[in-house]
Formats: structure tokens, sequence, C-alpha cells
């Protein structure tokens, strides 16, 4: 299958492939948990940083330099984070309070287990999962963000429920439970993240990718309470990784499809390929990043009842 006329017919524009329409800013999350915003702001511009606003986001500006930002001193003492500006709308979705307790499944780098961090105001409690060497990138970017409710447990999300049961014998199970999880899933990507993706990558990449994302989903809806939230994103755009996805969770488990509140972005998908979906899904967002200015990107909000 050609991906690319598969794009092109899916977002209705060949206009979405010329890479010059997407705004390449580097965009920066002023992190509350370390300073104000505004004397981050000062310091920045103190400095030669052309800031500039992000409209709907909340501690974002697009940031321009003669330097490399990770270089200041600032960075390094976390009082910004440098954050594309669909991955933060993902944690604007799940919209956490400093009372819940959240599982972030697949963590690194910290971007999201971070922005959650600052949005439950250190309160609460976070359990951010990931495995291999990905983890030392999360447990540095946690210590430099500031973070003091967070635990980072180094296991697979798609077994992390049997391990958390090894390890809590004596505790009532349901008090596990989360109130609110994130799985931003493992996927194929995008063609604006990564060079000539359309010939790298073929389907075969993206079944697979599926499966492994179904295998996150299961376990994560095993973990969240009754009534609990599970905000599900990817960085692709292929309605196998996410309206496919969501639709055979809502059909096997019974999840309901909620509305993101997100402005931005086209709704989800309900037919493609000859598929009718469920027509909650186009509560869901996708973004085609030159009608956005971001990243692709897809987030869905889903409820267990």
């Amino acid at each position: 299958m050609d991906l690319k006329k598969r794009h092109i017919e899916l977002c209705k524009s060949e206009k979405e492939f010329d890479l010059d329409e997407f705004d390449k800013r580097q965009v920066i999350r002023i992190n509350t948990l370390k300073a104000s915003e505004e004397d981050v702001v000062k310091r920045l511009k103190s400095k030669n940083v052309n800031l500039q606003k992000v409209n709907g986001l909340n501690h974002a500006y697009y940031a321009d330099s003669e330097f490399s930002l990770s270089s200041m001193s600032e960075y390094l003492f976390g009082y910004f984070y440098i954050q594309e500006i669909a991955s933060q709308f993902a944690a604007i979705v799940l919209n956490p309070n400093p009372s819940d307790f959240v599982l972030d499944m697949c963590a690194s780098p910290g971007s999201k287990t971070t922005q959650i961090a600052q949005m439950m105001e250190n309160k609460g409690s976070i359990i951010a999962l990931d495995v291999g060497i990905r983890i030392n990138k999360l447990k540095y970017n946690i210590e430099r963000m500031g973070v003091e409710n967070t635990i980072v447990i180094k296991s697979d999300a798609r077994f992390f429920e049997a391990k958390l049961k090894g390890i809590s014998k004596n505790i009532d199970q349901n008090k596990l439970l989360f109130d609110k999880i994130l799985l931003d899933a493992p996927c194929s990507g995008n063609y604006v993240i990564e060079k000539d993706w359309f010939k790298k990558r073929t389907m075969e990449d993206v079944k697979g990718c599926s499966l492994d994302q179904r295998e996150l989903l299961r376990n994560g809806i095993k973990n969240l309470k009754d009534e609990g939230i599970l905000v599900y994103s990817t960085c692709s755009l292929e309605p196998e990784e996410n309206e496919f996805v969501i639709d055979w969770a809502i059909n096997k488990f019974g999840l309901k499809c909620l509305d993101t509140g997100l402005k931005i972005g086209e709704n989800g998908l309900t037919q493609v390929s000859g598929k009718v979906l469920d027509n909650s899904i186009s509560k869901c967002k996708r973004f085609w990043p030159s009608k956005t200015g971001t990243q692709g990107f897809f987030v869905a909000k889903l409820q267990r009842s």
C-alpha cells in the first residue's frame, strides 16, 4: 500500500504533505514547580531568547535563540522543558487533579510525566513506567524538573498489574487502581517527525504497532478504577493505530469515548477503509500537521463504566 497516497485520501488535501507548511519553531513549557512563569520569561528574555505565547496552551511559548536552549542554565535547573505542542495536549485531556492517583504507562523521557506533576502541583501520586535504558532519561528529567510526587518503576506496561500485585500482597487491590491513566503508546510515528518516513514505513509496521497498542490498552483498562479516565495518544496518523484500536476497546470492554474538550484538531474517523466504527469515535482528535501547525498526533479520552 502506498502510505503517502493513502494519507492524501484520509486528510483530503495534498497540501498536508508540504512540510514547509509545518511550524518548525521550537516550543518550551515553563515549569511552575521551580519558578513563576513571569520570572522565567524575564530571565529568558534577558538572555536574548525570543518568546511568543502559544495560544490556548498554558505555560507554552515558541522560543527562538541563536544558541541551543538545552545548554542554558535555566534548562539544566528545570525551569523549562522543550516539548512539542501536540505532545502537551495529552496531559491537558487527562486533566489530572492534585488528589489523583495517576499511571503514566510509557513515560520516558518524561515530558508528559513532568507536565502531569506540574498540573497536580506536586500533590497526589504518579506511577511512571518504562523499560531498558530509557528509564535513565525519565529519572533525570523528573529530578531536573523538581517532581516530588512520582515513583518510577522499571516495568513493561503490558504486564504491570501482575508485578504491582506481586509486591503488594497485603494491600486491598481496589485501592491500587488508578483514577487516571495516560497511555502515550509507542507507534510508527509520522512524516514530520522522521525524514523519509513514507519510504521507511510499511503497513506491516503499522499492523505490528497496532497489536502492541491493544495489549498495552488491555492492561491499562485492568488497572483503571470504575468511572476512571484513560487517555490514549500516539504521534501516528494511521487509523489502525488509532481509531481501530479505540473501536476495539469500546466493543471489547464497554468503554465510553468522551469529548476531549480540545478546540484544535479534526474529529476522529468513523468510516475508513470500508469499515464503519463506533460513532462516538468522532469525539477523538487527530492533528494533521499543516492544519494544526504541530506534529501529527491522535488523542482519545476513554472512561471505564
